[in-house]
């Protein structure tokens, strides 16, 4: 893995010896720079985008890696009246030390302007790493958790969980706003979200105070697609993928902008079936389970947003959003379960269960927001959000045993589980900045409270009718309340740059399981009730020298949290066959991380960051053991984590072909002890690679391969995991003018994406197995209709945080 490091970054940095620089600053008509200013390089023999940039906080630009020519660039701010410098030619050795650039402020409306460029694939940044998967072919009739299995650091297990550079409890947000699931739910969610919404990925690896302190591996943030056009304009897309089963997507987008106010809507619908299969070996003391899975899962969905924007004033804008995801689930699995004798490899007999699985899920939020900015760089947002979520699931569950020969039948146990469940969800937040002593001061407040009700209803089916079984039926109730406020601090310096934050959130929560129990002959109504206060304090810091903006250093500090799922708590068992449940834990706690990270970016290309963390009380998914051959799911603490990991990325341009390669290293140690024969200590030395490459072969034509190895791990604390890699290709043809195009992409040529690993804990030893429908045929057709012209739109996050995270269904786990 070293060997390889070195090698990568030998490449980045011989690459980058030969190529010229272009410097340069703006500054307004009193010599103040001007930070956030869009800088266009252009080719002076057709002022075509060569390369974009942005002013950092001195005013200063620079282009890196500049073929020899003559240029010229422009420079724009909102505000300010364009302005634009003489052509200069870049010779073939030395760099360009340009004039300051300076604008003045705009005498009336602005006008519009058409600005064609292509984004990078991937962008790395100080504090997070973009994947633009808008216009990336591969990303075609993808739903949002493929992208993000394939996303450089992230890593999806055989359950759907998500972990970042080896780290769990990743904070997952769509358009700066966490979900409101985990789990299951969570995964189900992403299937629904479909590529032709999605503008980019951002994985954020050191969010500031600004952020709640929620996600211990950091945000990734999935950021919609927003219509920025002038005028009324809009979009049509249609899909259609084939692995084994045909499926469908299509989407419509509209937009009316103008000074004033800009309405805009879409709508997006997603019809899919697809094809897992899973094996599960697994021995309990002198029993061997060696159950063989398949599951069919058909998902419908239906996607929408819609919302208007109102320029009260040059200052002053008001919003509001409503968007939602309406779904339906139809999930059968069948499986054959030979249960043996081990010491003899005799058979004693056979289960066979035939589950099925429906659901629906309602899912609205609204918000309403308001922004002020002035001249004198002040800003306040303020956001007023709501949203509910109404989650129906019918499980009807044969168990059938036969004899060894599997043709005799010996009994059957049928069970009906029916857990329908409701959150809303609260929040009020506001954010204020403004310029202090030379720098920039932030400075807001948070409020949230949710409430999440689950009514676990379990029947035992016979011939004649049902029954509510009431030592296994359950009512979970849980409220939760966050009060936060933090405090955030930028500024620059001669030479280097300082970040400091701080963020201060007391929880209140409380959580009711009711049901029955039984004391001898007798049944008795219990309530159990869990109760916690505490206040936590998160600072966070980061330094930058940038004093050689071609070869900076930073080092930055966090500190984080992440709160238990709401369902996690829950005590009640949920069955995936007889052999096996799911159980939450009362007991559970939050876990807390210290990461420490140093980066360094070499010509603002290659990025080498290494990174510390130390997790307290982290919470794993294991796999227990209870009756003797029984098994069961669940969430613990285990004691410490400890994670290092190194991660380089370089991206490469020559004509028109671009690659971004991103490698990820890192050591992890999970480390717990629950009583005799029940310790884990666990390390791995683990890594993983993602590559993307793109050519433009002709003048309407484009292809692209991309990649990704993802090398042996351990997922959830004690599941040893194998390797697995994958490959996608495809082509893309624009037509009309540049108002439509057709992709093709075909997703895991070789066929080579699936999951693998073992466990042994509490005295069960597992082999397990699996994969899914990944090797597709994707076609895919996009038509823009209206106006084209571009203003900058007006960017807002809405304020529902962490507490729209934590929402399972029975906690993601295996047969699900």
């Amino acid at each position: 893995m070293r060997k390889i490091i070195y090698l990568l970054m030998g490449i980045a940095l011989s690459t980058a010896a030969y190529a010229q620089q272009v410097n340069g600053s703006v500054k307004d008509k009193d010599g103040k720079p001007l930070v956030k200013t869009t800088i266009s390089l252009l080719n002076a023999k057709d002022s075509s985008v060569a390369k974009l940039a942005v002013t950092r906080e001195n005013g200063q630009f620079s282009f890196a890696d500049i073929k020899p020519g003559n240029y010229l660039v422009s420079a724009s701010n909102i505000g300010y009246e364009s302005s634009a410098s003489a052509i200069f030619e870049v010779p073939a050795s030395g760099d360009v030390n340009l004039p300051a650039l300076e604008l003045s402020k705009a005498s009336g409306g602005m006008k519009e302007v058409v600005v064609t460029a292509k984004k990078p694939m991937v962008e790395v940044k100080a504090d997070k790493t973009i994947l633009n998967v808008e216009g990336t072919i591969n990303a075609v009739g993808t739903d949002a958790l493929e992208l993000l299995r394939k996303s450089p650091g992230v890593l999806v297990d055989k359950d759907d969980n998500l972990s970042l550079s080896g780290k769990n409890g990743v904070q997952v947000y769509i358009d700066g706003r966490p979900t409101p699931l985990a789990g299951k739910d969570l995964s189900d969610y992403l299937k629904s979200l479909q590529s032709n919404q999605i503008e980019a990925i951002e994985i954020i690896t050191n969010p500031s105070a600004k952020y709640d302190a929620a996600g211990n591996a950091g945000i990734i943030n999935i950021r919609l697609k927003k219509n920025k056009s002038f005028g009324t304009n809009g979009s049509v897309t249609t899909g259609y993928n084939i692995g084994i089963f045909p499926k469908y997507n299509a989407g419509l987008s509209l937009n009316h902008r103008n000074k004033k106010i800009n309405v805009f809507g879409n709508y997006n619908y997603n019809n899919s079936k697809n094809r897992n299969t899973m094996n599960l070996y697994r021995i309990v003391l002198d029993t061997l389970f060696d159950q063989r899975n398949k599951m069919t899962s058909e998902n419908i969905s239906h996607n929408f947003k819609a919302g208007m924007d109102l320029s009260v004033s040059r200052k002053s804008t008001f919003g509001l959003i409503v968007n939602g995801n309406l779904s339906e689930q139809e999930f059968a699995s069948f499986s054959r379960t030979p249960i043996i004798y081990n010491p003899t490899k005799t058979v004693d007999r056979i289960l066979v269960a035939d589950n099925r699985n429906s659901g629906h899920r309602k899912n609205v939020n609204f918000n309403a927001n308001y922004g002020y900015t002035d001249t004198m760089g002040r800003s306040l947002t303020v956001n007023a959000d709501y949203g509910f979520y109404d989650i129906d699931n019918f499980q009807m569950q044969p168990n059938i045993y036969f004899d060894a020969t599997g043709r005799n039948e010996l009994y059957r146990v049928v069970y009906n589980m029916i857990p329908p469940t409701k959150i809303d969800i609260y929040s009020l937040k506001a954010d204020w900045e403004q310029n202090f002593k030379k720098g920039k001061l932030g400075l807001g407040f948070k409020t949230s409270y949710v409430q999440t009700d689950n009514d676990f209803q379990r029947y035992n089916v016979f011939t004649n009718g049902k029954t509510l079984d009431t030592l296994r039926s359950n009512r979970f109730d849980y409220t939760e309340n966050i009060n936060a406020v933090y405090a955030n601090y930028n500024r620059a310096f001669k030479g280097f740059a300082i970040q400091a934050g701080l963020r201060v959130e007391n929880t209140t929560s409380k959580g009711n399981s009711s049901g029955f129990k039984q004391v001898g002959s007798n049944y008795f109504e219990y309530d159990s009730t869990l109760k916690r206060e505490y206040t936590d304090f998160f600072p966070s810091a980061a330094i930058t020298f940038n004093k050689n903006p071609m070869n900076q250093v930073s080092l930055s500090y966090s500190r984080r949290i992440d709160r238990p799922a709401y369902q996690d708590l829950n005590p009640f068992e949920f069955k995936l066959d007889e052999y096996s449940f799911q159980k939450g834990n009362t007991q559970l706690r939050p876990q807390y991380t210290n990461s420490f990270g140093l980066t360094h970016t070499y010509k603002y290309k290659l990025n080498t960051t290494l990174n510390y963390s130390h997790v307290n009380d982290i919470f794993s998914q294991l796999i227990d053991t209870a009756d003797k051959s029984k098994s069961f799911i669940t969430k613990k603490n285990l004691a410490t984590q400890d994670i290092v990991s190194l991660n380089v990325s370089y991206p490469f341009m020559y004509k028109t072909f671009t690659s971004f390669v991103n490698i990820n290293t890192y050591y992890s140690h999970f480390q717990a002890d629950f009583g005799t024969g029940r310790a884990i200590d666990l390390d791995v030395v683990s890594f993983n690679v993602y590559s993307q490459n793109s050519l433009k072969f002709a003048k309407t034509w484009t292809g692209e391969i991309s990649g990704f190895y993802t090398a042996p791990s351990i997922w959830q604390g004690t599941f040893e995991s194998k390797a697995m890699w994958g490959v996608d290709v495809g082509i893309q043809k624009q037509l009309m003018k540049g108002k439509a195009n057709i992709r093709a992409a075909v997703s895991d040529i070789f066929r080579s994406m699936r999951w693998a690993g073992i466990s042994n804990f509490a005295g069960q030893y597992m082999d397990a197995s699996g994969r899914w429908e990944s090797r597709q045929f994707k076609l895919n057709f996009t038509y823009r209709f209206g106006s084209t012209q571009v203003k900058a739109a007006r960017q807002r996050n809405t304020g529902a945080e962490d507490e729209n995270k934590r929402v399972q269904n029975a906690g993601g786990g295996i047969g699900q």
